[in-house]
């Protein structure tokens, strides 16, 4: 049992211990006192915290003399504080037993996603603090993780990326021949789990083999006072076939699976998050042929309505560029009406399969009864070239000067 009288003082968030919060949502919780005897209380309050903050030392040799420089930055994003026992100048008596305190705080609207670095964090806390006259404060303190959303449904993340790089193979002071490489991918926003197709194109024209590999690669930056401490780390990585002296390789979408990591992080102004596929070809006795191509990902997965038709387009383009892939020459005819609808069914066409909605609030603008709508209606009889109802030879042209 505490001194005074306490016998247990917790926190708890109605989201449990594995829940995460975004900005503009609500963060409730309770405080729990469980009291042996009865207790004078004063002031009970709880405050919400979060924010960024890095650190990094960094020496250096002056003659004989060595230095350090010490860089450290913080950024607030949130504070808050709710009196649940208002401090009043008197004290309350609480009975013995078990005590309930309720709180809720109104998180900001805009949050940075939490994170632990090396160099550098992004923590939220929740503490409680009981103040009792005559006795240490006791105190509390539960952690809780935020999660910023990134949708990658935005034109800058659907778009493909793409780039190109040669170096010339050297050996002591001669020539080895070009090393070509080329790679795209459809999009530029991913999610973790997503599989990322990787298309290259490899052109050794050394008198050497080379070997070509991709990886995923989470690039930390902690910022304080001008100056910029970096970590990299591969996350996903893949390695290729060598590619013979004179030959020249294709990868076709070599998968290459996200795992579960955190989002990027770009709207901190301490610390940053990013993410890039590099795509590179080993070449022996010559440094390495690198091509780097940007990723962002995201927490809001790829639409299956609203945004797929300009994932497939694109994507449709993509591998056209590539010759990885060919549209028809000619469309196929579309079906035969009555080859589709039957007779029986000519007689309900009146009634559609997918009745509308008799709620005046639902709107049929969404991407959803846009989908349905697309398949709502019978399709049109055949197309023909002749007029199923020409004109009769009693009727007499009219002048087109009359």
């Amino acid at each position: 049992m505490r001194p005074g009288g306490v016998r247990s003082f917790a926190l708890e968030l109605a989201r449990g211990p594995g829940g995460a919060y975004r900005g503009g949502e609500r963060l409730c919780g309770r405080v729990l006192l469980e009291a042996a005897a009865p207790l004078r209380v004063r002031a009970l309050e709880v405050k919400a915290r979060g924010g960024a903050a890095t650190h990094w030392l960094e020496g250096r040799s002056v003659g004989v003399n060595a230095l350090s420089s010490d860089y450290a930055a913080a950024e607030t994003y949130l504070r808050r504080r709710q009196l649940l026992l208002r401090d009043t100048g008197e004290t309350t008596t609480l009975p013995p037993g078990r005590h309930e305190f309720l709180f809720s705080f109104q998180l900001p609207p805009t949050l940075v996603t939490s994170f632990e670095g090396k160099h550098g964090s992004v923590r939220y806390c929740i503490k409680a603090t009981l103040h009792r006259p005559w006795v240490p404060a006791h105190r509390a303190r539960k952690v809780f993780t935020v999660i910023e959303p990134v949708d990658i449904n935005t034109p800058a993340l659907l778009a493909p990326q793409a780039g190109a790089r040669e170096k010339l193979a050297r050996s002591w002071y001669c020539n080895r021949g070009l090393v070509s490489l080329s790679a795209k991918i459809d999009r530029k926003g991913y999610t973790p789990g997503e599989v990322i197709p990787v298309f290259a194109e490899i052109d050794n024209s050394s008198t050497r083999p080379v070997l070509p590999r991709a990886a995923v690669v989470q690039t930390q930056t902690f910022m304080a006072r001008g100056a910029r401490k970096q970590k990299r780390a591969v996350v996903a990585s893949l390695a290729g076939e060598p590619v013979g002296p004179g030959q020249r390789a294709l990868w076709q979408g070599r998968a290459l699976r996200i795992p579960p990591v955190g989002p990027s992080i770009l709207h901190c102004r301490v610390l940053h998050v990013d993410y890039a596929l590099k795509v590179c070809v080993d070449i022996p006795g010559t440094s390495k042929l690198l091509l780097e191509l940007p990723l962002v990902i995201g927490t809001i997965p790829l639409h299956p309505f609203g945004s797929r038709s300009s994932s497939v387009g694109s994507h449709a383009s993509f591998l056209l560029d590539w010759r990885l892939g060919a549209l028809p020459e000619r469309p196929e005819a579309p079906p035969e009406y009555s080859e589709v609808v039957a007779d029986t069914e000519v007689a309900a066409l009146g009634q559609s399969p997918f009745p509308l909605p008799q709620d005046p609030e639902m709107s049929l603008e969404g991407p959803f009864f846009a989908y349905i709508q697309e398949f709502r209606y019978r399709p049109p009889p055949l197309y023909s070239e002749e007029d199923p109802n020409p004109p009769s030879g009693a009727m007499r042209p009219r002048c087109m000067t009359c």
